[in-house]
């Protein structure tokens, strides 16, 4: 990565890498920029690449990716020697297929999915999982249900299916097609069934081989991914969630940087609505409660709460625009603004400028630097435009060197070789003799 990014609450702000080598042999490559803040002197700021942790050289770990996304803490469920019979086999798939659960990560689309390892760490995290829910979609969000759908044995892992898996129904027979003749043929699955996946797959892997295992072994390897207890949509959806937010939810509390779905989940359908423009922002308006009763301005923009304004009778409304869950889904749980003495974000467009001693910066050219056009020395008026002159019709042997000139055609002649006089618009043309 030749840019690394230092992320500070909405904001990404490229800097300057220094010293910049790339070792092969580290299982997470690492940058070290230098970044001066304030009058402070010069601090390393290190950036891992594979799980997006930004660390300071002075303070530790200042910004992570989102929770959800971050390395799972390993299982620790005991597994025999043992290799897994037919008949253990075929109990586990009676067992398992049908069986419900809730997601408690965002499960991607795609044929690879993701993969587990029993008792171990799970495959991709960090920024390739994020990565991969962009490009493949996501299949389900944390709190969702999950169906197991199919349950496949391959030597030393477990292949689950979830709602359906990845792959399109037919997935070979889109390719058959049968009729007479090149242009009879008929595809035995048409493309355009309507059928398109939207499922995941989970893929749980052992060492050497599938051990023998009970359901519900099966279930506790599978925990950190998918949540197999009986819950109610709310507390699947909540367990997820670091224990602050959680607890707002569950208090019907509406907090600045919320999502929709968690507004939802905490206050239920609002009671109004209304769209309105903000400057050039637009935005919607959720309204909850009736006087005289307290009433609940929850203002959102795309997907995210950005203001909250509790109005009670007889008293100065509430406002609130700090982004107080954006802190709380990092996994330091550290806020957004750094605790760095006289510091402050940094945000896209900022200038280590003085306003008062130097000049604001200069306006983007297409020029390079130092050059210097012809037309910054000429002032005054605008001249009038100079036509170019004609150029003289070439006389004959003006150019002895060059090809010889064609000579002008010759006029035609009368036949009886007298010269008929030159033509006047204003005389009668002259009558033809008669023969």
């Amino acid at each position: 990565m030749n840019s690394p990014f230092l992320f500070s609450g909405m904001h990404r702000t490229p800097l300057k890498a220094t010293g910049l080598t790339r070792w092969p042999a580290l299982a997470a490559c690492s940058l070290g920029v230098c970044l001066a803040i304030g009058s402070a002197s010069a601090q390393v700021i290190t950036v891992d690449t594979k799980t997006g942790a930004v660390t300071n050289s002075s303070t530790g770990t200042i910004a992570t990716v989102d929770r959800r996304y971050q390395q799972i803490e390993p299982t620790h469920v005991p597994l025999t020697k043992s290799e897994l019979d037919t008949k253990t086999r075929l109990e586990l798939i009676r067992s398992l297929q049908a069986e419900q659960g809730f997601a408690m990560r965002p499960f991607p689309r795609g044929h690879k999915g993701l993969t587990l390892a029993a008792n171990g760490k799970l495959e991709p995290y960090g920024e390739e999982y994020v990565a991969m829910v962009t490009s493949e979609g996501l299949s389900a969000k944390p709190g969702d249900r999950l169906v197991l759908t199919d349950i496949k044995f391959d030597h030393a892992r477990i292949v689950f299916d979830l709602n359906g898996g990845p792959d399109p129904k037919h997935r070979f027979l889109r390719h058959v097609q049968i009729g007479m003749g090149p242009n009879m043929t008929n595809p035995v699955a048409p493309q355009g069934d309507g059928q398109d996946p939207v499922g995941a797959r989970l893929t749980l892997v052992f060492h050497g081989h599938v051990p023998e295992l009970t359901g519900a072994e099966v279930k506790a390897l599978l925990t950190p991914l998918i949540s197999f207890d009986v819950k109610t949509p709310i507390q699947a959806f909540t367990d997820t969630l670091p224990p602050k937010l959680k607890e707002a939810i569950l208090n019907h509390h509406v907090m600045v940087g919320m999502s929709t779905d968690m507004v939802l989940f905490a206050k239920g359908q609002p009671e109004k609505k209304s769209r309105e423009i903000d400057g050039q922002m637009p935005f919607e308006e959720w309204i909850y409660g009736k006087p005289p009763k307290d009433v609940e301005f929850v203002r959102i923009n795309g997907n995210r709460v950005i203001r909250v304004e509790i109005a009670k009778i007889g008293e100065k409304p509430q406002i609130f625009t700090e982004d107080e869950v954006a802190g709380l889904m990092r996994t330091d749980g550290t806020p957004l603004t750094p605790a760095i003495p006289g510091a402050r974000g940094a945000q896209m467009g900022d200038a280590e400028r003085d306003p008062d001693t130097q000049a604001p910066a200069a306006p983007p050219s297409i020029r390079n630097p130092g050059e210097k056009l012809p037309d910054d020395a000429r002032t005054g008026v605008m001249k009038p435009v100079q036509f170019p002159k004609e150029k003289p019709a070439p006389q004959p042997g003006a150019n002895p060197d060059g090809e010889p000139e064609a000579p002008p055609p010759a006029a035609e002649q009368p036949p009886n070789g007298v010269q008929p006089p030159p033509a006047d618009a204003t005389q009668p043309a002259p009558a033809k003799p008669q023969q």
